[in-house]
Order: C-alpha cells, then structure tokens, then sequence
C-alpha cells in the first residue's frame, strides 16, 4: 500500500489505470455526453502541496496513472538490481524509504517555488543522504 499524503493509500495501480483508461474510452465515444471524471483525479483534484508516491515496484507502475493527476507525481520505486538482506535494506538501497520520500516532497516543493532550495540542501543534511551516492538504477 502506497501512502499519498493525507488523501489516502494506493491499493491498485492498475486499477486506477485501467479506471483513466476506461473514462477516456468513455468520453471518446460519447463526445456530447458529460465526461467522466476517473477517480485519481477526483480524489487529488484539491489535494495541496506535493504528490509523492514511493513503491517496492518499479517507478512505471505509479507513473501509469501520472496524467489523470493535477500536477506531476514524485515517483520513487526498485529499478534495477537490488542488493539488500531486509525490506528495510532494499528500501535505503533503492532511495525508497522515509528520507527520499521526504526528499521527494521537498523537491517538488521546491521546484513549484513553494520553498527555496536551501531547505532541500538542509534536510539532505538531516537525513544524511549523499548526493553522490551511485544510482541504484544503473549501478
């Protein structure tokens, strides 16, 4: 389960997906009836701040529902290869756990001007992440 801020928790992807895809369907073959809405969308339509979502998947997988929300998704995942003994483990070596996620929505809040790079800088500090650490996913 995928938690997205305080709008709740991600059971299903791809059902979110097939249901984006299924409103659009809809809407394309009904052009003078009122268009659906899919439920993505209507959840996060007010959501504030940042959309982050951090999975033990790969990062496509929250990305396949990206368009339907209202404005672009932080998606943290396991690509690549992993080397770890515990979830906790493969969660630090992929840059999944509670620092990125936390890195995440300050980097997106920082990108939109909500706040100003320095408090990125320092939480990056706080929580002890190494910019130069290699990428997981082609390391």
């Amino acid at each position: 389960m995928i938690r997205l801020g305080n709008y709740g928790c991600v059971t299903s992807y791809t059902e979110l997906y097939r249901d984006g895809n299924a409103c659009e369907r809809w809407n394309m073959l009904h052009p003078s009836g009122k268009p659906r809405v899919p439920y993505v969308t209507r959840c996060l339509a007010d959501a504030p701040g940042a959309l982050v979502a951090a999975s033990d998947y790969v990062k496509a997988l929250p990305r396949a529902i990206d368009r339907w929300l209202p404005r672009p998704l932080v998606a943290l995942g396991t690509d690549g290869f992993g080397r770890s003994e515990s979830r906790a483990g493969l969660r630090a070596f992929f840059e999944v756990d509670h620092r990125f996620v936390t890195l995440a929505a300050l980097h997106a809040l920082a990108r939109e001007k909500a706040i100003e790079a320095k408090v990125v800088e320092r939480a990056m500090r706080d929580l002890e992440i190494d910019p130069g650490k290699a990428d997981p996913a082609i390391s």
